[in-house]
This record gives structure tokens, sequence and C-alpha cells, in this order.
């Protein structure tokens, strides 16, 4: 009798370590998720920043016609994109690099620099907003990555500890920030 009660004292503590750690990891699991989902509202916020800058200083009147339009174009395009959280978002966000990289070239840089004015706080702001967008895009992808690893994990599998929550996925874009802007 003695031995029996012990068996069942060591199957019922084996069932409890496991459902310790099967919770653990769903915990975990949770956490890495919601880190995912801070991480793209992050990013979100940046890309907004970015965008408004941008259109900030095309509604500015400090560039030539030409490259006022087109910033304002893709700025726009932003914008809306970050309204409607279309796929094709990535497409629009490295064409408002591009263009921010077309734009604003040497050149007009340098002439929106000299003067200490609304120009050279425009594009401090802009610059600010590429860097902190890269680092969100980092950030993300990061927590993605992570989310990844953990699901791989045969437990988290096996027992569906994910449920039916979506795999994420990483966002790949043209975040590079023009070296000529990268020194305002």
């Amino acid at each position: 009798m003695k031995d029996a009660a012990g068996w069942v004292a060591l199957a019922v503590a084996c069932a409890a370590l496991i459902a310790w750690y099967l919770s653990y990891t769903a915990a975990r699991l949770d956490r890495i998720h919601a880190r995912v989902e801070g991480a793209l509202s992050a990013l979100d916020a940046q890309l907004v920043r970015r965008a408004e800058a941008t259109l900030e200083l095309a509604n500015a009147g400090l560039l030539d016609p030409a490259s006022s339009l087109l910033l304002a174009s893709a700025a726009s395009e932003s914008l809306e994109a970050s309204d409607e959280h279309h796929a094709g978002r990535e497409a629009v966000e490295s064409n408002l690099t591009d263009v921010i990289g077309l734009a604003l070239a040497p050149d007009a840089l340098s002439a929106l620099r000299d003067d200490d004015g609304p120009g050279a706080a425009a594009l401090h702001r802009i610059a600010q907003a590429n860097h902190r967008v890269q680092l969100a895009r980092r950030f993300h992808n990061d927590a993605v990555t992570d989310v990844r690893r953990v699901r791989r994990k045969w437990t988290i599998r096996m027992f569906h500890l994910a449920g039916y929550t979506p795999m994420p996925h990483t966002i790949e874009f043209n975040d590079d920030s023009p070296e000529h802007l990268a020194l305002v």
C-alpha cells in the first residue's frame, strides 16, 4: 500500500511539474507575442512621424516645386497606407525612403542647412524620424525572430500553445537613410 501511494505521489508531482512547465511556456509565448504587437505599434507611430515631417517640409515652400511635389505625394501615400494597414505598405515606405533620398540631394540640403530657420528644423526632424524608423523596424523584427524561435519548439507545437495566433512576419522595406541626410 505504501508503494502505491508513493507512485501516485510521484505521478501527481510529475503531472504538476509538466503542467507548470506548459503554463510557464504559454505565458512566455504570450509575452513575446505582446512584445511583437507593441513593437509593431511603435513602428507604425514612427512611420507616421516620418511621413508627417516629410509632408511638413514639402509644404513649407523651401524646396523646388518638383521636389516638394514628390515628397508630398510619397508622404501622403504613406499616411494613407498607415490608415488602411494594407499589404502594400512595405513598398510605400520604401518609396518614401527613396524619394527622401532623391529630393533631399546634397545641394538641396546645403541650402536648407545654411538657413537656421524652418528648413534646418524640418531636416532635423526628418533625420531623427528616419533613425527612429530604423530602430523600430529592427526591434520589431527581433521580436518576430524570438517568437518564431520559441514557436518552433516541439512542446509549443505538440500542445498547441500558440492557439490560433497567426505567425508574425518581419517587415522588410528600404529604410536606409541617405548618408548626406544622416549628417544633419
